[in-house]
């Protein structure tokens, strides 16, 4: 179970209603199928082995008897699928008593039979006719010679496997206003399981998505849902088969409707242990009343991953959604300065613009603020500061952008000054090293500081998160302001706010600027540029490609990812577009320096949070500025040596 991966099924074998022989042959065929393809949990749908829909049949001996004998034949079917465990539905008779229940079988055996709570009794069904609600606690049944534990209250766990913790709940169990995989959950169940007959009517499987979805979410687990298809009765209803396995919120597989399709995905466990670990609210029972079974030898072997990961996790891949995304962070940055600037009575604001992404973002939320405050954007202090590497296009552009917004356009080279500096600190002009670099930057924000102190106004912060994760900002430079805007804001989603605004904005003059403020590399402008006058120094060719930074830091700080399972999905994510030893460099690159640059975001300045990943010290990363990197780096190591980098 490498990284925390295990791939599970949910399947609706062809059934024909009350025919155990023909559905037992169909689920073998089913178990055989998922073996080959490495799967950890097989789960079929609720009266499998006789169908849903047999109603009062359901009270003949003769139907009992053979479900009975069915499930002992696929019990011992399980011997020849070593390793995977299937969970199989089909009414049981106890104490005179009918119950629907899912048993749970891997290797000759049957490790526990689980009840169904919640038995539906309106619209069209009545299992209350022929069926007895479950119960909590466990009992032991007998079933040809085998002690079984049969109850609602049972969790199955795995020797080999210490995060995956299995439970059961059945079909009609989730749509109530109390599921039992809560108290599942809430026990240590990382996966439900759920058994279902879900009928087919108009609008039900959208709701029947979103609840599986939901669930997970809000219990941080696994959930693989297998509902009966379209061997079931028709005489008053129809099933679709709608197979869906979800994680967290997220739907990893959906079968299409009507065609008996059995779908697979591969879960991570570390995923879900991580956000529950992360989550200080999540209740965790310290007195199980739960009757827990250990299974040994789940399959275990190294899965060529099915899952699909995201490039770009910070930014939606539909643009509809995209939008939306954009339009919400806009507001939440904009409607942040504006409380800040309310508070403190401000009426001015500085931004040292460039030309590059980040200050255009940041002029466009300031812009957006002082509208909502009613305050004329000529308060607006837009300063240009020009040195060594500042080219022609961002300069233009940098003048264009505050003219077309309306705002008050200072410029202020800065030449003079720092080559003072660099005279006072015997640097030499022509040793283009770190010294170089940061006094300009550093010039940069005492002339934005001191125009503050002049107009009683606020330097708006412009670095964007990405930035701050590598540690590319100048300690006391662009790395501090009064109000970083752009503090959570990755570099990925920056780019796509900007070109939000400039497709929305109904200027074309100004769309104009901001399509050519996209298309200029991404540079700090601190070196002298090219004979030809363009720009010399690419932040990407420096230190990475911010698309794959974005990613390490999306998976690293979101769901704990170690950098061995971040070098193997980025290796998935990014086929196309890198090779693996680039993928290798610049991941060594990023984890070294998110730990040796953590003193600067320990001292960050104030700045909204905009999504689930923030560096801020205040919320959320507390990571002390002088942690070791040598665990992760060990990791790397390894992966160096065994592909033999250099």
């Amino acid at each position: 179970m490498r990284d925390g991966y295990i791939r599970t099924a949910a399947m609706t074998p062809k059934i024909r209603v009350a025919d155990c022989e023909y559905n037992i042959n169909n689920i073998r065929e089913l178990m055989t199928e998922a073996y080959k393809a490495d799967t950890a949990i097989a789960v079929f749908p609720e009266m499998c082995i006789t169908g849903y829909t047999c109603n009062d049949l359901f009270l003949h001996d003769r139907l009992l008897n053979a479900a009975l004998e069915g499930l002992v034949c696929l019990r011992d079917y399980s011997a020849y699928t070593p390793g995977m465990m299937s969970f199989v539905g089909l009414p049981y008779e106890m104490n005179g008593k009918l119950y629907n229940v899912v048993a749970a079988l891997m290797n000759g055996r049957i490790y526990g039979i689980v009840p169904k709570m919640f038995l539906p009794n309106y619209g069209e069904f009545y299992e209350r006719r022929q069926f007895t609600p479950g119960f909590k606690e466990c009992v032991n049944v007998e079933i040809a010679g085998e002690k079984i534990p049969f109850g609602s209250n049972l969790l199955i766990t795995y020797d080999n496997n210490r995060k995956l913790k299995v439970a059961v709940e059945i079909c009609e169990d989730l749509w109530t206003p109390e599921p039992p995989s809560i108290s599942h959950a809430k026990n240590g169940a990382t996966l439900i399981v759920n058994a279902s007959a879900s009928n087919e009517t108009i609008g039900k499987d959208s709701y029947r998505k979103q609840l599986v979805s939901g669930q997970s979410a809000r219990l941080v687990c696994g959930y693989v849902y297998a509902s009966a298809g379209g061997g079931e009765s028709t005489q008053d209803i129809v099933f679709s088969g709608h197979n869906l396995i979800c994680e967290n919120g997220t739907v990893l597989a959906e079968a299409h409707k009507f065609l008996d399709e059995s779908v697979y995905a591969d879960i991570d466990l570390d995923r879900i242990y991580s956000e529950r670990r992360r989550m200080s609210t999540y209740d965790v029972k310290e007195n199980s009343p739960y009757t827990v079974v250990r299974a040994e030898g789940l399959i275990d072997k190294e899965l060529e991953l099915i899952r699909y990961f995201d490039k770009a996790p910070f930014v939606p891949s539909d643009k509809m959604e995209r939008d939306s995304r954009c339009e919400e962070i806009l507001n939440i940055q904009t409607y942040g300065l504006k409380k800040r600037l309310e508070h403190t009575g401000c009426k001015s604001a500085v931004i040292g613009i460039s030309g590059g992404l980040d200050s255009t973002l940041a002029l466009l939320v300031t812009v957006r603020a002082f509208d909502l405050c009613g305050i004329d954007r000529s308060g607006i202090s837009c300063i240009t500061m020009p040195c060594f590497g500042t080219t022609d296009r961002t300069y233009n552009n940098a003048v264009k952008l505050t003219k077309q917004l309306g705002c008050t356009l200072r410029e202020i080279s800065i030449v003079k000054s720092v080559r003072q500096h660099f005279e006072d600190i015997g640097h030499d002009e022509n040793v283009h090293n770190v010294t170089y670099e940061n006094g300009q930057a550093r010039e940069r924000t005492q002339i934005l500081m001191d125009i503050a102190n002049q107009i009683n106004g606020m330097v708006i912060g412009t670095g964007d998160m990405s930035e701050l994760a590598l540690g590319w900002a100048t300690y006391n430079g662009d790395h501090m302001s009064m109000y970083g805007v752009n503090a959570s804001v990755p570099k990925t989603l920056v780019r796509h706010l900007v070109e939000f605004y400039a497709d929305t904005c109904g200027n074309a003059e100004l769309t104009a600027v901001l399509k050519d403020v996209l298309a200029t590399p991404v540079s700090p402008e601190l070196l002298p540029p090219k004979e030809d006058g363009t720009i010399a120094q690419k932040t990407e060719d420096l230190v990475g490609p911010y698309e794959l930074h974005d990613f390490f830091l999306y998976h690293m700080l979101r769901f704990g990812a170690e950098p061995a399972k971040l070098y193997r999905i980025a290796r998935i994510a990014f086929a196309e577009e890198y090779d693996d030893y680039t993928i290798y460099r610049w991941l060594r690159t990023f984890t070294w320096r998110f730990f040796a640059q953590q003193f600067k975001r320990s001292c960050l300045p104030d700045g909204p949070k905009v999504g689930s990943v923030a560096v801020s010290p205040r919320g959320d990363l507390r990571m002390p500025s002088d942690a070791s990197v040598h665990e992760w780096i060990k990791q790397l190591d390894i992966i160096k040596e065994t592909n033999g980098y250099e």
